[in-house]
């Protein structure tokens, strides 16, 4: 492992542990380190993420993911980011939460190829990539995650279906955006916690769970 990548594991744990997280373990450190360099690697010639400073991916996107994979309930076993681009929070979920089988979607081909590089890297192997868009799968999950996709309500509407009874749908998305992205999400969802996001007076984790009894 490169002196940059170690140091820059060493700064992600000191970031966890100034917001009130718990360091990584010696496993999901090394994992961090791997996906941090291939995510520079790759940035340079494919547009992954326009956070391009060390402490804007460290912050924006690693903190904020791996909060997001500690959050979770407990008694999920499948979970689909949906519309994943550079694996966000897909692959920390992966790392943190190894109990989970989780599918990241992403559309875009070469994010795709990315995503599939990444989990072959980091020896995720509990972990599969949906080349398409998330609407043409057909299964449903425990947990179905959205952050920063693209025409946020319409997606949250699709997300929503792929969904189990009983299930999650996870949303990390601001104040401001929040009440329309429920209102997306229609009323076969009940609404619980809403947790604040490491960083910001603004980026929130809202979770939905579906109603077992679904209306009519």
């Amino acid at each position: 492992m490169s002196e940059g990548a170690d140091s820059a594991s060493f700064r992600l744990n000191a970031i966890l542990v100034e917001v009130g997280q718990a360091r990584l373990n010696s496993k999901e450190k090394q994992r961090f380190e791997e996906y941090y360099s291939l995510l520079i690697r790759w940035n340079s010639r494919v547009n992954l993420t326009a956070v391009r400073d060390e402490e804007g991916i460290f912050r924006r996107h690693f903190v904020e993911s791996i909060v997001c994979a500690r959050s979770l309930p407990s008694a999920i076993s499948t979970l689909l980011d949906f519309g994943s681009g550079a694996g966000f929070p897909g692959i920390p979920i992966a790392i943190c939460r190894p109990e989970i089988v989780v599918t990241l979607a992403e559309s875009q081909g070469k994010k795709a190829a990315f995503l599939r590089e990444a989990l072959r890297v980091l020896g995720i192997g509990h972990a599969k990539i949906h080349s398409s868009r998330a609407e043409t799968l057909h299964n449903v999950f425990d947990c179905v995650v959205l952050r920063a996709v693209d025409k946020m309500e319409t997606a949250v509407g699709v997300a929503g279906r792929l969904v189990r009874a009983g299930g999650w749908l996870v949303l990390m998305t601001t104040s401001a955006e929040m009440n329309g992205l429920k209102t997306a999400a229609g009323l076969e969802y009940s609404w619980s916690e809403v947790l604040p996001l490491p960083g910001s007076d603004d980026r929130l984790l809202v979770f939905g769970q579906r109603k077992l009894s679904l209306p009519a």
